[in-house]
């Protein structure tokens, strides 16, 4: 391309909040982007585009996004002073759910953009340029955005791919059927297609991503394919190493994929299975479609095909109507399961869904207290969990450099964060690694010249 050819370079500043689909997200966003010349910066007040990528999981979710949009008001206000332009995006859940009113109540905004629509960004940055059409997409069409998406662009070797979007569960809590809309299952040939352009560009390790990744049914030459059946096909790619997958709901855990994970090498012995709360009781005020019983039965047939498997979990303490005795149901399920990690949060209200209007609405202070308990657990299974590491001979795949000279980055199959003493490896290597030390949130250790332990 020549210079008269090139496009005028611009400067992105994109702020992702919440999930990994929403960091997905943001990455194609850049993928689209970069055509038109746009360029990441690190700050706010200098940039040509400013997104704010929103998740409306979090508490107070809505009140951020104001907030944020005040301080970047004042970006654009004295960038038009200097003569110099700002256009100012909303994208995500927040977008979705709230669109119309941020139109309404925040002019600086030019454009607002649901999670289904970013592949129109482009067309919607020129209208905002010209001051002409709408400032609010927000389709529901999953399959137009995938079909009309560059190729990607990772920036390491490890990345995500989006196979499965929307939902279909209902929880009473959740907003994100009514944000991302039905579940839809990206073709078979599709996802492949990407997984095979990913490994020719460096990649090693690819997680799957959807609302409920293994609700997966995408369409495929026999029919359509289950997600056992995608990641037996994704496993025979040369180049990709490392199979996972989130987020998981439980009623989803097929026999068939329960198998997989002790049959295949390739997926990893790490399993991200959200649970919501131990009590039957409050499982079934939250339509999560099972009980505790089923959870753990899951649970065990795991093990028993992958005896080493490490569970994470999501949990949501206070939901309305919730007891102490409930709550103590939750830590049970806790001690019972032995987590590896987890999320876990206060209940709070999202405008819209069922959960939102049912009567006993637990306490701040109680849900405080609630939370505090919980992560005390929690966290003391994960510091024993890394702490039974210490001495084992893991293979890490490296992702980087090392908090220190002479260090390298990277993750076990657990997907622990290790740093390692290593002057050879190269990104994208798996290499052996004895643990010699581990905290909370990180393991530390020397590259061993050996083969590691399977796993």
């Amino acid at each position: 391309m020549s210079d008269q050819q090139r496009p005028e370079l611009k400067r992105l500043f994109m702020e992702t909040y919440g999930c990994q689909m929403n960091v997905y997200d943001s990455e194609r966003m850049r993928d689209v982007l970069t055509p038109l010349g746009y360029a990441i910066t690190e700050k706010p007040d200098d940039a040509d585009l400013v997104i704010l990528n929103t998740c409306h999981i979090r508490e107070k979710a809505t009140e951020k996004v104001y907030s944020e949009i005040g301080r970047l008001r004042a970006h654009k206000e004295r960038r038009a002073s200097e003569g110099k332009g700002m256009t100012i995006a909303i994208a995500g859940c927040v977008a979705q759910a709230e669109g119309e009113e941020i139109i309404a109540r925040a002019p600086a905004v030019d454009l607002v953009v649901g999670p289904q629509a970013y592949h129109k960004l482009p067309e919607l940055i020129a209208r905002a340029a010209r001051k002409t059409g709408e400032r609010l997409a927000a389709d529901f069409t999953a399959q137009e955005k995938f079909d009309a998406l560059p190729a990607r662009a990772p920036d390491g070797v490890t990345a995500f791919l989006s196979i499965q979007e929307g939902c279909d569960k209902f929880c009473t809590f959740c907003v994100v059927p009514y944000t991302r809309g039905a579940e839809y299952s990206r073709p078979l040939a599709d996802v492949v297609a990407e997984a095979r352009g990913l490994a020719d560009r460096g990649v090693r390790e690819i997680t799957l991503l959807g609302q409920n990744v293994n609700a997966y049914h995408g369409e495929s030459r026999g029919g359509v394919a289950s997600f056992a059946e995608l990641l037996n096909v994704l496993a025979q790619i040369d180049g990709v190493e490392r199979l996972r997958y989130t987020t998981s709901h439980p009623i989803e855990m097929t026999d068939e994929l329960i198998a997989l994970h002790g049959a295949e090498p390739k997926l990893m012995p790490y399993l991200h299975l959200p649970v919501q709360s131990g009590s039957d009781r409050i499982l079934k005020a939250m339509n999560r479609k099972h009980d505790g019983a089923f959870y753990r039965d899951i649970v065990a047939r795991l093990r028993a095909a992958r005896p080493d498997i490490a569970l994470s979990t999501d949990f949501i303490v206070g939901f309305p109507g919730e007891k102490a005795r409930e709550f103590e149901e939750t830590m049970q399920l806790v001690r019972d399961v032995n987590f590896v990690s987890a999320f876990s949060f206060k209940y709070s209200a999202r405008p819209g869904t069922p959960a939102a209007a049912m009567m006993g609405q637990v306490s701040e202070e109680e849900k405080s207290e609630r939370l505090a308990r919980l992560q005390a657990l929690l966290a003391e299974q994960q510091r024993a969990f890394n702490g039974s590491q210490v001495e084992r001979v893991l293979p890490v795949l490296v992702t980087g450099d090392g908090r220190k000279a002479g260090q390298k980055h990277g993750r076990t199959p657990y997907l622990q964060a290790v740093h390692f003493e290593d002057t050879k490896a190269q990104n994208g290597d798996i290499v052996p690694v004895r643990i010699l030390a581990a905290s909370q949130n990180s393991l530390t250790g020397a590259r061993l010249e050996m083969a590691p332990e399977a796993a």
